[in-house]
């Protein structure tokens, strides 16, 4: 006797990781990529979900830099579009202090240059966190919802496939 499963609907999970080397020019490539992947995967670039991912991988990136930085050390930047969400990490090698996390962030003073990449991260991705990383060092992630990611996701170009 055999069982009987319904169809499933396939999820695909299409991820990429690049370090950088944490300057400036790491941190802007760091948007630049992960835009073109977006636009790969079916993210239009002009949308408002391409746009929010934009912002948070170049805070969080610019944090990495300015913040998390070790000389001769470069970020990890890494990116997941997954069922209903893309996910982003930003690890760097700086132990001891750490930012702060979700509900902890405090409005920065108006006159301030700096001190607004957080307050920005937690005003536009859905969920976010720090975590610690070992060996030292930290992740601070964030997601951002993605509205009718199943209608994208069949309107992307398939992924090419190794073959063996």
């Amino acid at each position: 006797m055999s069982a009987s499963f319904p169809p499933q609907q396939l999820v695909t999970v299409r991820m990429f990781t690049q370090r950088l080397s944490a300057t400036p020019r790491g941190a802007r490539l760091a948007r630049h990529l992960t835009l073109g992947h977006l636009e790969m995967w079916g993210v239009p670039h002009d949308s408002e979900v391409s746009e929010k991912v934009a912002l948070v991988v170049a805070e969080l990136a610019a944090n990495a830099v300015t913040h998390g930085r070790v000389p001769g050390r470069a970020f990890e930047l890494r990116v997941w579009w997954m069922a209903g969400s893309v996910r982003i990490e930003v690890t760097d090698t700086r132990s001891g202090s750490r930012p702060p996390g979700p509900g902890e962030v405090r409005p920065p003073d108006p006159l301030a240059e700096s001190g607004r990449g957080l307050a920005m991260v937690d005003a536009v991705a859905d969920r976010w966190e720090v975590v610690d990383r070992e060996p030292p060092g930290k992740t601070v992630r964030a997601e951002i919802d993605v509205p009718g990611w199943l209608r994208l996701t069949k309107a992307a170009a398939p992924v090419p496939r190794a073959t063996p």
